[in-house]
């Protein structure tokens, strides 16, 4: 299986964005409220590896229609804000 690509991410505070490209080997999508960026943090250094596109490691959203066991079967997905959260934009209820 592959690992879907972060295709674009719209938070440029956190530590593993340069230029909207996230630079996580993988992120984790979900938790019991909605379909956070578990991985995300604020600090001034970034992070991650520059050669590599983000991936969907895992996705807690079970009630996504591009999950099935846990694992995210998008193509890609787009990491953005919903209101104050940043949240998995791809995220579809099924």
């Amino acid at each position: 299986m592959k690992m879907p690509t972060v295709n674009e991410c719209q938070v440029d505070a956190c530590a593993y964005n340069a230029d909207h490209v996230c630079h996580a080997l993988a992120i984790t999508v979900g938790n019991s409220h909605h379909a956070e960026c578990e991985t995300f943090f604020k600090v001034d250094l970034k992070g991650g590896d520059p050669a590599a596109t983000g991936r969907v490691g895992a996705c807690k959203m079970s009630d996504c229609q591009h999950n099935v066991q846990y694992e995210c079967q998008a193509s890609g997905i787009v990491v953005g804000y919903v209101q104050k959260d940043i949240d998995c934009l791809t995220y579809a209820p099924a």
